[in-house]
């Protein structure tokens, strides 16, 4: 599983991408990697308009906030699944 975390480093971009590591790491899976993008040509080839975003397995699952710990964990069960 790919997840990444679009901003450009401002405050909230660096809390979402602190608690996607932080969920990620309590799952203890090996096998998703979580990258953080903050070029401004990857966001808008990637549609992304607003920051900071989520994006699994190339599906936009957040803009504009900072997601809850709770909802991260959730969008990472639902992808996990078949």
């Amino acid at each position: 599983m790919e997840i990444k975390v679009f901003g450009p480093g401002c405050q909230r971009c660096t809390e979402t991408e602190n608690r996607v590591k932080e969920v990620v790491a309590a799952k203890g899976s090996n096998t998703i990697t979580v990258q953080k993008i903050s070029d401004l040509k990857e966001m808008m080839a990637a549609g992304i308009l607003s920051t900071p975003a989520v994006v699994i397995d190339g599906v936009v699952k957040s803009t504009g906030k900072v997601p809850s710990k709770e909802e991260i964990s959730a969008w990472i069960d639902a992808s996990s699944t078949p």
